[in-house]
């Protein structure tokens, strides 16, 4: 009556059952859970295992036609591709950030959802030499260096109100979506 099974082991079945009962490492899942760990397992940061990082967009030569990459809004250099965005559940709102607002929480209860003004990364490789070593810190552009978002392996609020741990944060507002369109057989790219 006093045994009872490990929480942790527990929630690597219910992963393991919405993964469709195989380990798919290309989920997005997957990725937020590897990085849970590897926060847990690394907390000096040093050595990070070469598969944290997603393949940097300018390293490889195609983009499948269904991946919209991201570039910096303000030189254009790829930065990462819509497999590499991890996906949260929505906060509360307004509401999470009552604590840290002088005005009645009563008047932030309206039903005005905020959405989310970031993206979530999983870490790309040209993050690399911003992470190493450091818990917290910005994330600049590696090409024109202006300040795309930021990053805590502690974990981040979004603007939704969900805590995100660790968190790869990028601006929505420092990016501009690329999308690959198929003409004939040539492809170009929408912006």
């Amino acid at each position: 009556p006093s045994r009872r099974v490990n929480p942790g082991f527990q929630g690597q079945l219910k992963l393991y059952e919405a993964m469709g009962c195989a380990v798919d490492s290309s989920s997005a899942l997957y990725k937020r859970y590897r990085l849970e760990m590897l926060t847990e397992r690394y907390p000096e940061l040093q050595d990070l295992p070469r598969e944290v990082f997603a393949v940097d967009p300018t390293s490889v030569c195609q983009t499948p036609n269904t991946e919209v990459l991201y570039r910096c809004r303000k030189c254009r250099r790829a930065l990462f591709r819509s497999s590499s965005i991890l996906s949260h559940t929505e906060g509360s709102g307004p509401t999470a950030f009552a604590h840290k607002r002088i005005t009645d929480s009563a008047q932030l209860c309206g039903d005005g959802r905020e959405k989310c003004t970031s993206y979530f990364t999983e870490p790309v490789q040209w993050m690399e030499p911003a992470l190493l070593g450091v818990m917290e810190g910005q994330l600049l552009c590696p090409k024109c260096t202006s300040k795309l978002g930021s990053f805590s392996w502690r974990g981040e609020q979004c603007s939704c109100g969900r805590w995100v741990t660790p968190a790869f944060q990028i601006h929505k507002s420092r990016v501009d979506e690329a999308r690959m369109l198929p003409v004939g057989n040539f492809q170009a790219a929408k912006t």
